[in-house]
């Protein structure tokens, strides 16, 4: 054999055997997963439910006509600030107007009904006095006696009938003069013209029964927004609570607000689909309502229901539901590790709310109790200390890769 051949034949076991021992240790080697971590310190954190809706008036009036008839006056127009008893609009008057004095002329008439009626039964009581005394006297009959007694007594009868129509009248003409007196519309409250829905000329409906609304007057210095809130939020509100309210219209203005009522009844929303809703209806006023806020505007408020200071946090991402296979122990891990694996208390479903704490560049996951939640961060009841240190992601590492005494790799963007 050549020496050329030796040298090469050398040189490939090498290759071979450097192959079998990287082989070997890549086995050795154990799988970590790379995590990002926190350490639990005290914070405040603020619990809050958003709801979204529309900026209103606290008070605002509709103006409806209480009588049929057309417009044919309008002093006022959208925007316009008026005063209470400041006049608004004028109906057509004249067929009220005729209806006031057929009235009138039908009091006169059953008055002056009632005036005969009056004399005549004064000259009967007087011939029913005088037969009376001349039958005492045994001058008169019985029968002429009982005669005037009954044409006495149709007569005062007649004048009591009379004396009714007249106060029937009466009320009749005060019924036509209140319509005519609807003709003339004036401003029930101060406050601005927020909707005009009718020109002169049109016809003002004026049903009971039918919504004929003329123009709304609004209070724009007291304005609210109305929110729906969902049923499972809903037991959370209080009155008073405060809120952050954000307007589409005006997203760089943050207006502040206390929950003023908070309705009884739910309302529905796709009944009997499989989008039915259940939400409530709260009121929420504003403090500063500015010059900007306008009726219908849409709105999104953060309803800040409780508060909790100097208490221990993490990032809510941290916090998960596991099951006692998601938390078998690793199988790649050296086995010379001993390490106290805690005892879990599941639930009815088989589930345990779960933090991952780091030791050791491995993880053992923490049973946890839980009490408000915030915007970011969810406050911790037991199961954790302070500078304990708690995988905040990645998310999948958290929910699918992560199992106790799994090794791990932290990076965390403030390393140095």
């Amino acid at each position: 054999m050549s020496k050329k051949k030796i040298i090469l034949g050398s040189i490939a076991l090498l290759i071979i055997i450097s192959i079998i021992i990287v082989v070997i240790i890549k086995k050795k080697e154990v799988h970590s997963v790379t995590i990002q971590t926190e350490k639990v310190k005290k914070q405040k954190i603020v619990e809050k439910v958003t709801a979204t809706g529309r900026i209103q008036p606290k008070t605002q009036v509709k103006i409806s006509a209480d009588v049929a008839a057309k417009i044919i006056k309008m002093d006022v127009k959208e925007g316009d600030f008026v005063n209470e008893g400041d006049f608004l609009l004028q109906l057509d008057r004249e067929r009220f107007l005729a209806s006031v004095e057929s009235a009138e002329a039908n009091l006169r008439a059953v008055k002056a009904s009632a005036d005969v009626y009056k004399e005549n039964m004064g000259k009967t009581e007087k011939d029913y006095k005088r037969t009376k005394m001349l039958y005492e006297k045994k001058l008169e009959s019985k029968a002429v006696y009982e005669q005037v007694y009954a044409i006495a007594q149709v007569e005062k009868a007649r004048y009591k009938s009379a004396l009714e129509q007249v106060e029937q009248a009466k009320a009749s003409l005060k019924q036509a003069q209140d319509a005519l007196s609807k003709t003339s519309i004036y401003a029930p409250m101060t406050g601005t013209i927020s909707e005009l829905n009718k020109e002169v000329g049109e016809i003002a409906l004026g049903s009971q029964f039918q919504e004929d609304v003329i123009m709304v007057i609004s209070d724009l210095s007291v304005m609210e927004a109305v929110v729906s809130v969902d049923e499972n939020d809903i037991v959370s509100i209080e009155l008073s609570d405060s809120a952050n309210i954000e307007v589409d219209a005006l997203p760089e203005t943050i207006y502040k607000g206390l929950v003023s009522e908070i309705a009884n009844s739910a309302t529905i929303t796709g009944q009997g689909s499989a989008s039915q809703k259940t939400e409530f209806e709260v009121k929420i006023i504003i403090l500063n309502p500015g010059m900007n806020l306008r009726p219908g505007m849409t709105a999104s408020s953060d309803i800040v229901t409780k508060v909790c200071e100097n208490v221990l946090g993490v990032p809510i991402q941290s916090v998960t539901l596991k099951t006692k296979e998601n938390l078998t122990l690793s199988n790649k891990i050296d086995s010379t590790i001993t390490v106290d694996i805690p005892d879990y208390n599941f639930d009815k479903e088989g589930f345990v709310q779960v933090v991952f704490l780091v030791k050791d560049n491995k993880v053992i996951a923490k049973q946890v109790d839980t009490g408000i939640q915030g915007e970011d961060n969810i406050q911790i009841i037991e199961g954790l200390e302070e500078n304990d240190e708690v995988v905040t992601g990645s998310f999948r590492a958290i929910s699918q890769e992560l199992k106790n005494l799994t090794v791990v790799k932290v990076e965390n963007k403030n390393n140095e």
